[in-house]
């Protein structure tokens, strides 16, 4: 018999002061899980907030990654 299930996933992005935080909440029915990601950017770079908001979220999901397995 098939099993589907739905897991939804919310990203949230923060930037201060050079530093892009990331925090994503994952929902499987029954567990709730968190993961956190940051990128702090150097001083001497372009300030470029997709960049920062990319790398913060992969570090975030790479956190929910380990979590997971």
């Amino acid at each position: 018999m098939p099993h589907t299930v739905e897991w939804k996933v919310r990203l949230y992005l923060f930037e201060d002061e050079g530093t892009t935080k990331a925090r994503a909440v994952l929902e499987t029915g029954t567990t709730v899980l968190t993961g956190h990601g940051a990128v702090h950017r150097d001083p001497e770079h372009a300030d470029v907030p997709e960049i920062g908001g990319e790398l913060a979220a992969g570090r975030t999901m790479h956190d929910l990654d380990r979590q997971l397995v």
